[in-house]
């Protein structure tokens, strides 16, 4: 009874949090779909997409992973009754948003002016960089939302931040539409119109939920310090405290927000790299089935695209088993840690296999859903079936991440990735691929055999570990 129980409270946490990752990941989706729909150009836009979203994201992810691992601490310290210590937490967080934000912005830039060395085509160059431009201006809202998102998630409230990103969903589509396609004295813009369209949409998110959590009074005990005499409670007093990077009085665990601030760091850091190595993983076989075909990368997109919906429900599974483990160590509750970790796995373990069949057995339409173009339908319809396979241990891996996460345990799977993906993925898919010339199939061959031993490594490590947590 308190595993299906365990089960219940995982779906009713992880539901939001799943639509709300669905809906980040439809923004992407939406800009594929209705740029691969152009009348003319169609094919070099989707893989430019596909070029600066995994720059984007290869990137970014560092940042927002670290980000990220604030809710599993924040539930924790909810289930130790320590309401300002929660508040501190999202400030130092913020902090780390805007710190990570001027640096991955940078790094953008970086690789940017150096993106000859991808050896893509000159038409790919040209419709590449400006669109990158504008999705790396994005990095800064983008970065603030998952800090203020951990805070919401963190107190199981993770309802808020999905309502936000449906909308900004409906926005961004609507947008999309304008400036790819054209309105009255608004001319097509094509890829650059869809860039326009991303970036406002997530400066709005940004804005919503800073309001609702802010102005709305709604988590004034996290935010304000204890009433005591001489103490002001007010929200003036959380903007002084962040300028000043202390917390008016009952600091968490005792530290500084600057400690705090470090220890997201230490932390979040590792837990990021976990998902660089990966998202870098994927993004050099965009850039190797570009020295395929420009027909193999745009199915690549197409197919990958896919596949990264499913991801992000599986990481809303995994975060929301993060939380509750983070909530069961709070709680000092060593069985609660197994049972949570059991039924986030289980979950994903069904999940992605509902995926998986409708895949293989939808991937016709699915694919041409994206785009007509006859030789890129051909490639993705077989990279689909390859997705098909891949999926119950993406889930799996993914999930074992975040409950790993959920116990503070970074830097071992770490390890387990940078050895899955890149001493294993990256050299087979190269391989087969390119070596061998099986093209783009055997590229995904490689991705599928990374993900497979990362998915044993990291659910090995996550039950040994919790035998030892300290509580």
């Amino acid at each position: 009874m308190v595993f299906f129980a365990k089960i219940k409270q995982t779906i009713i946490l992880a539901s939001p949090i799943v639509v709300g990752q669905l809906g980040v990941m439809l923004m992407g989706l939406a800009d594929t779909i209705q740029v691969g729909q152009m009348k003319t150009g169609a094919a070099e836009s989707l893989g430019a997409s596909g070029m600066a979203g995994s720059i984007f994201f290869t990137i970014a992810v560092v940042g927002l992973i670290c980000m990220q691992i604030v809710a599993p601490m924040i539930s924790t310290a909810e289930a130790e009754d320590d309401f300002v210590g929660c508040g501190n937490l999202l400030r130092a967080n913020i902090r780390v948003a805007l710190f990570l934000s001027v640096i991955t912005i940078g790094l953008i830039g970086v690789a940017g002016y150096f993106y000859d060395i991808f050896k893509q085509t000159a038409a790919n160059r040209a419709l590449t960089l400006p669109y990158l431009g504008l999705i790396a201006v994005s990095v800064l809202p983008v970065f603030l939302f998952s800090a203020l998102k951990s805070f919401t998630d963190g107190l199981q409230k993770t309802s808020v931040a999905m309502y936000i990103t449906l909308g900004a969903l409906i926005f961004n589509i609507i947008f999309n539409h304008i400036f790819i396609n054209g309105l009255g004295a608004i001319p097509a813009m094509g890829l650059f119109g869809a860039g326009i369209a991303t970036l406002l949409a997530r400066i709005l998110m940004a804005l919503v939920l800073a309001w609702y959590i802010f102005k709305q009074g709604r988590f004034e005990r996290y935010l304000s310090a204890p009433a005591a005499a001489g103490v002001d409670t007010s929200f003036s007093n959380f903007a002084d405290s962040l300028e000043s990077g202390h917390s008016p009085q009952f600091e968490y665990a005792s530290k500084s927000l600057w400690d705090l601030e470090k220890k997201i760091l230490t932390i979040g850091v590792p837990s990021g790299m976990q998902g660089f190595f990966e998202i870098a993983t994927f993004g050099m076989a965009v850039v190797m089935m570009g020295w395929i075909s420009v027909s193999a990368q745009a199915a690549h997109i197409v197919a990958i695209n896919m596949a990264s919906l499913t991801y992000m429900m599986a990481t809303g599974i995994a975060a929301a088993g993060g939380i509750l483990v983070g909530t069961d160590i709070g709680e000092k509750n060593r069985g609660g840690i197994f049972t949570s970790g059991n039924a986030a796995l289980l979950l994903s373990i069904v999940f992605m296999g509902i995926c998986a069949l409708v895949f293989y057995f939808g991937r016709g339409i699915l694919v041409r859903a994206y785009t007509e173009e006859i030789a890129v339908v051909e490639i993705a319809v077989t990279l689909v079936v390859w997705g098909a396979i891949f999926q119950l241990f993406d889930g799996i891996q993914a999930v074992s991440l975040g409950l790993l996460r959920g116990l503070q345990d970074v830097n071992i799977p770490t390890v387990i990735t940078i050895f899955s993906y890149w001493g294993i993925g990256i050299p087979m898919s190269y391989y087969l691929g390119i070596s061998m010339g099986i093209g783009a199939v055997g590229i995904w061959m490689g991705l599928t055999a990374s993900l497979v031993c990362s998915s044993v490594l990291l659910s090995w490590r996550f039950y040994a570990r919790a035998k030892t947590v300290d509580l």
